[in-house]
Formats: structure tokens, sequence, C-alpha cells
């Protein structure tokens, strides 16, 4: 019955002329109702998907509607990446595996880890998260509602209405399951098992004004955390990993410069959400050295040269190692700049709004711009506290920023197939604030610095 209406939905798409899109709709409607009442009840819930669907009038899940050039009215959705269906209403694959954290997952898992059967999503749920959804969320199939670490459901245990994770795998090669990590080579990777500057999985559209995003979209992004003397882990900035052993960040995240007492620090890579870890995916290190510029000046208040190395102590004689959620980062060619209006890409853990007292929980992605240096060095802007050593990045309307808890974080960049660290979040004037974009640390004005204290051979530099 599917493959009719599949069949179908090829006629809607192809033939406007023949028959407008309700029609169509309805003919879709007619092919599944063909099976009567022994029809199965997968296509009675495909017809009540449907029916949903065409009611609320608009495709799904970032899909946008294509009208008839003769009539105006919907002829088809277009839908965006990661999605299919007529409506857009299904995730590409998402009945066998999730993504990231599975906040786009579509499929049809009803299964808790423990074996129970998942309970239906009650009024409130439904309301709230999963109006797009399918049936309009009157279902029980496994969702991440709460940004969770992998999509869950309710079940009842020891007569209580619990909440656990559902059975679902992971996407991507040779992952079985979340909680079963890739087989670990015995061996140490040399410098050429890195491959920089590349994805994992493309990102799933707090930074001010973006998007939850999964660790796999940035999997060079670093959480570094430092133990107070209560022993509490706080979170304290972002970075980059740029080598298996080596983290670029900034250097005002470190108040008492290279002095800084390494073993209060951890760095975390692979991380999707601060309050909950994925032991499948995390990578947890000490710090055995802190290298903050030397001269990184903050006396006009605008963070010249601000910029850090952390070193990772090795475990056994390696440090990182590459997987789906921890890759390097490409560095820029010695000098190399990108014309204005380029777009980048920028990730944290900081803060959604300026002036709220918590970070974002969940890692998060934006896409800005980058400015003119003589744009931004206008008097309306920030005047002649932007140096050499820095460069700016905003969206032309404002809407999207870094904010504090980014600082450190990459301004990444992609250049053919890979991505490349042109620049470290370092400061700005209020978050999303009109002309006051982002202030960037320009990352191809150190390569030289890089490599004398990492000891990079280059391999690293130009990909």
């Amino acid at each position: 019955m599917w493959l009719l209406l599949r069949d179908s939905a090829h006629i809607f798409t192809c033939c406007e002329d023949a028959m407008t899109s309700r029609s169509v709709f309805i003919l879709a409607l007619a092919v599944l109702s063909a099976g009567g009442a022994g029809s199965s009840r997968e296509d009675r819930r495909r017809r009540a998907v449907l029916s949903s669907l065409w009611s609320s009038g608009f495709c799904h899940n970032g899909g946008t509607s294509v009208p008839s050039l003769t009539t105006g009215q919907h002829m088809f959705c277009l839908c965006a990446e990661g999605f299919e269906g007529t409506f857009c209403e299904t995730a590409t694959g998402a009945a066998d595996c999730y993504e990231g954290v599975g906040l786009y997952y579509r499929g049809f898992r009803s299964t808790s880890e423990s074996g129970r059967p998942c309970e239906d999503w009650d009024s409130e749920s439904r309301k709230r998260f999963l109006t797009s959804d399918v049936e309009a969320g009157r279902h029980n199939y496994c969702r991440n509602l709460h940004y969770k670490r992998q999509p869950w459901c309710h079940v009842w245990k020891d007569q209580q209405l619990l909440w656990e994770y559902c059975d679902i795998p992971r996407c991507g090669d040779g992952w079985v399951n979340p909680a079963t990590p890739p087989p670990k080579s015995t061996e140490a990777p040399g410098p050429a098992a890195w491959t920089c500057g590349q994805r994992s999985r493309r990102k799933q559209m707090r930074i001010v004004g973006g998007a939850v995003a999964s660790v796999e979209s940035h999997p060079w992004v670093a959480a570094i955390f430092w133990r107070s003397k209560s022993k509490e882990k706080v979170f304290r900035c972002g970075g980059s990993l740029i080598s298996s052993c080596w983290v670029l960040t900034a250097a005002h995240c470190f108040p008492d410069g290279s002095q800084n007492k390494q073993n209060r620090f951890r760095v975390i890579l692979g991380k999707s959400s601060l309050n909950e870890s994925d032991q499948a995916l995390e990578q947890t290190f000490r710090v055995e050295k802190i290298i903050v510029h030397a001269d990184f000046d903050n006396r006009e208040g605008n963070y010249d040269n601000d910029l850090a190395l952390i070193e990772l102590k090795s475990k056994r004689g390696r440090c990182a190692q590459q997987s789906h959620g921890v890759k390097s980062i490409c560095l820029p060619p010695p000098g190399q700049n990108l014309p204005p209006g380029f777009a980048c890409e920028i990730a944290g853990f900081g803060k959604e709004k300026h002036g709220l007292w918590y970070h974002s929980q969940n890692l998060r992605s934006a896409q800005v711009d980058l400015l003119a240096d003589s744009v931004c060095r206008q008097d309306d802007h920030y005047g002649n506290k932007i140096s050499d050593n820095m460069l700016c990045a905003a969206r032309p309307d404002w809407s999207q920023d870094a904010c504090e808890g980014d600082s450190g974080g990459p301004l990444a960049c992609q250049v053919g197939r890979h991505f490349f660290l042109f620049g470290v979040i370092s400061w700005g004037e209020g978050c999303a604030k009109e002309l006051r974009p982002g202030v960037y640390t320009r990352v191809s004005n150190y390569n030289r610095w890089i490599q004398d204290h990492t000891r990079h051979t280059g391999d690293l530099l130009t990909h």
C-alpha cells in the first residue's frame, strides 16, 4: 500500500497540469483506504499522518512549500536535508537509528533499553512539543523532548511512571548501540591517522539565535572545566582540538595566565550536553600544560592576542583518539584571510541571552558572516579597539552571535571539503546587539607561535 502512495506522490510532484495537489492527496488517501477494514495498523497510521499534515497546511521539519506557478496552490514540499516524505514528516533513516542526541528522530521504535513498552505521550507533551509529529504526537514512539542524551519515553516500573532511554542504535559506520563504543586500536595513531576539518554529521539545523547541535557536526569542540575549591566541576570555556594532544582556546579563560594550576582543569572532547555524559562519544583528559600568549593584553578592554594552548595529558602514550565525535580542525595557512561576507560557523555552550546567569546545557551552533575590518573599525562599531590580531563576524540582522561562556570556541569556516579555524571566540559588547559584532582572535596570525609551542611539523596546518 505504501508503495502505491509513493507512486501517487510522484504524480503529485511531476504532473501539476493533470490535477491539483488536493486531488492527488485525496487519491493517495483513497489508495490507502482500499485496504478497508483489513488494512494494517501501519496503513491506518499513515492515513492519519497524511490527514493531519494536510490539515496543518505547511511542510514540516524546516521544509518549504513549493506552489504551482499556474494556480498558486501548494504543489509539493522541498524538504530540508535529513527529512523525506510528502510533507517532510520523516527523518531519513530515523526508523532504524538516530543522529546526535536524536532531537529529530521520527522513527517508530517504542521500547526502552530495559525492554519495557513505552507509554503514550500525555496531552501536555503533545501540545507543547509534538504538534507537528506523527499523528500529532498521539503515539508511544521514542522521542527526545527535553534535550536529553538520546530518545526516550515513559514506562511503568514498580508501579511508577518513569522515563528511560530507548533501545535505538546510533547512526554511523560500525555503531550498533550508543552504549557500545567503536573498537579501539591497540596502537597509538600516528599523524597520518588524523584528517582535520571534516565532521562526521552535517549540522542539524546556544549561542544566541542558534540551534541545538550534535557534537558530530562540530567534533573539534572541546569543553574546558575547572574544579573549584569546593571540588565542584565548573564549566569554564570552549576550545578547539587542533591535534591529538593540543586544544586552542582564549587566553582570558585563564586569569592567572600560564601560572594556572593545570591539575584543577579537565578537558572533555565529544560532549553534546553539560549535564549528561555520553561514554560512547566523550573523551576526558587531565591537563599537562597551559600556555597563555605572552603578549595577551587587556589594558584597553579588547583582549589583544587572546590565545592560549592546552596540552592534554596523554594516556599510555597517546591523547585523543579520532572518532565520530572527536576530530581535529584544520589551521589556516599563515596570513590567510577570507573575504567579507564569507559564512562561518560558531559553536559552544554559552548563554542563550545576554544577562542570563546560566549556560546552555547543550552544544549550540550558529552561522555568522565575516565583516570587513574597515566596517568593524568604524566609530559606530568598535573604533580603534580592533587590532590587526582580530576579526569580526555577525549576521546582517544581528540575530545570531556568540555570548558569555562561548569564549575560546571555534569560528570554523569551510573551504573546499575542510573546516578551518579562522577565529577563536574572544569578546564583544552584549550578545547579538546591533552594531556590536562578535570579535575573534585571528588564528592565521599565530601559526609560528602555535608551531613553536606544540612542536607541529606542519602536517595539520595546510590541507
